[in-house]
């Protein structure tokens, strides 16, 4: 490929509504374009970087022995309907009406699809199992689209769907499937971990997110730097603590704590340490008929995790303060759980305290010495409800967590019979039997995979691609390519050897300043920088610099193709 013929769209400045370095850089370097809020044209230098990573996973998936097939974007909303998704999808699920009036939805994701073609195309047992998978634009209508690529309502994502005859099967494919996952981010060159994760509103049981590693990372990743643990915070377990101490020791005193309604503060007034007081946390969890006030009890130096708490007491919302004054007599800040009779979940921290500093459900005051069995029951439910923080044991045992950010590019679930049981995809079985198939999801975010690498490599002249998905492998810079024909014919002679050593190369034949070709190709991440030019050609000699190189290195020129090779090779 040669610069003058292809389209090299560079900026000096990114545009102000740009956030996150990997937006900044990737309109800079003129990978995309903005047409509307979350939604890019990817210009022809980002989609070769799209295509490269689509031809990894596709390589990867294919090895693993799934079989590639492509739906339609467009879906039938009944189909949405029969499977009881589409209510509870909410407004990201983008709908319409054809010309017929019959309702259609943009798809965000193909459970309900692949499982309408499997029920109507496998009826027995030897048919199974069978992986499908595809590599296709979705439609996700986020509330607010930002980051670019990182969180935009269309998206290109490599989504696939396994059927199986038993559990024992789907266990086997999952597992497959992690170890497949796990070659893809290493081929893509990327640094990741794969997490245990909460299966959210996709459904099912199993779930592992893998998450590239980068400090701007929307997702909180604890790990264990002793073992192989590691889950997104969301799911990351709190140990259960053992009892500290002798028990209760100070009798239950109301304290002026005026307009001090956080722990910090109370702590400090108080002259006590921020983890003996109890902060309660009042939600409205939904029953049948209505909802039900309950108290949360964490403490004061930890935060709610809302996903496990809703594993405890169910769907629920933060109550207001109008509920707060009915329920309690009072308004947040505190509030506490002596004297109130409802319900009362603890989280394990909370459990073992003695001596505690609460709430007296009285305007301006606290409670300290506060201890169950005497000045409160026994909680009705302790669970952990709480976030994990850096020095928790970690639940394998072996040593201790500490966090570190990441951003989601892949999730592998266990669906289970969830879709397959609301759609009555069944098989019969050696005894002639209708069972439901297992299923299984696994789905990588392959254009937020460019986003995420650019996150993770990138420094003050641009990004840093890995060699496998770098739009182009080697730039090759002539000087004076105009002007010299001793320049312009070793540039060719080095771009067709390049080629034919199967090298993706491309010759900088522009009419521009050296300094300019040089910052074009860094701020667009090209690993190999070749520079041609009179006099070293003189000597037999071209110049050779790597993208994150100090200093640039003279090579002979006979030898450069040979040189090149092998540090793509060692790449």
């Amino acid at each position: 490929m040669r610069a003058s013929q292809f389209f090299i769209a560079t900026l000096k400045e990114a545009p102000s509504d740009a956030e996150i370095v990997s937006h900044q850089l990737m309109l800079r370097a003129g990978l995309i374009r903005r047409l509307a809020g979350g939604i890019y044209t990817w210009l022809p230098m980002g989609l070769r970087v799209l295509r490269k990573v689509e031809n990894i996973v596709r390589q990867e998936m294919d090895r693993a022995g799934a079989i590639e097939l492509l739906m339609p974007a467009v879906q039938p909303f009944e189909l949405w309907e029969e499977s009881g998704r589409g209510p509870k999808y909410g407004p990201e699920l983008l709908r319409f009406k054809d010309r017929h009036q019959r309702d259609f939805v943009i798809g965000p994701t193909h459970e309900e699809v692949i499982t309408d073609v499997v029920r109507r195309e496998i009826r027995s047992y030897r048919q199974l199992p069978r992986h499908f998978y595809q590599i296709q634009t979705k439609f996700r209508d986020e509330i607010r689209p930002r980051f670019g690529v990182m969180r935009g309502r269309e998206f290109l994502m490599k989504d696939g769907y396994s059927f199986h005859a038993s559990y024992a099967d789907l266990e086997r494919e999952y597992r497959n499937m992690y170890d497949t996952y796990s070659r893809i981010f290493t081929r893509l060159g990327l640094k990741f971990r794969a997490v245990a994760a909460d299966t959210g509103a996709i459904g099912g049981t199993g779930s592992h997110e893998f998450h590239v590693l980068a400090d701007s990372g929307e997702d909180a990743i604890a790990f264990c730097p002793a073992s192989d643990y590691a889950a997104n915070v969301e799911l990351a377990e709190a140990v259960a603590p053992t009892r500290v101490g002798a028990g209760e020791t100070a009798p239950m005193v109301k304290k002026a704590t005026p307009n001090k309604t956080k722990c910090e503060d109370v702590a400090a007034l108080l002259g006590l340490p921020l983890t003996q007081t109890v902060k309660a946390i009042a939600v409205m969890a939904e029953k049948e008929g209505g909802s039900e006030f309950v108290l949360l009890l964490l403490r004061g130096d930890h935060d709610l995790n809302e996903i496990k708490a809703q594993k405890v007491v169910g769907e629920f919302r933060f109550a207001r303060d109008e509920e707060i004054i009915e329920a309690l007599g009072c308004k947040a800040g505190y509030i506490g759980a002596v004297g109130f009779s409802g319900r009362v979940v603890a989280d394990r921290s909370v459990a073992v305290m003695n001596d505690m500093v609460c709430g007296a459900n009285e305007e301006g005051y606290h409670l300290t010495g506060v201890n169950f069995g005497r000045d409160l029951p026994q909680p009705e439910t302790v669970a952990d409800i709480r976030n994990v923080v850096e020095g928790d044991p970690s639940p394998d045992g072996k040593g201790t967590l500490e966090l570190c950010r990441g951003i989601e590019v892949g999730h592998i679930f266990q669906l289970r019979t969830k879709y397959a049981e609301a759609l009555k995809c069944t098989f019969l079985d050696e005894q002639g039997k209708d069972q439901v198939m297992e299923m299984g999801c696994y789905g990588i975010g392959v254009s937020r995979i460019v986003g995420a690498a650019i996150e993770q490599g990138h420094d003050e002249r641009g990004i840093v691609f890995p060699a496998g998905i770098a739009p182009f492998a080697v730039a090759i810079v002539p000087m004076n390519y105009a002007k010299s024909e001793t320049v312009r014919a070793a540039a060719g002679a080095l771009h067709a050897e390049l080629l034919g050593a199967g090298i993706d190369a491309i010759l900088d034949d522009r009419d521009e300043r050296p300094g300019s070709m040089f910052a074009d190709w860094e701020l667009i991440g090209i690993p190999h920088r070749v520079v041609v030019g009179e006099r070293g050609l003189k000597e037999g000699k071209l110049e050779y610099k790597g993208r994150t190189d100090a200093e640039a290195t003279m090579i002979a020129a006979s030898e450069m193709t040979a040189f090149l090779k092998k540090k793509l090779c060692d790449g």
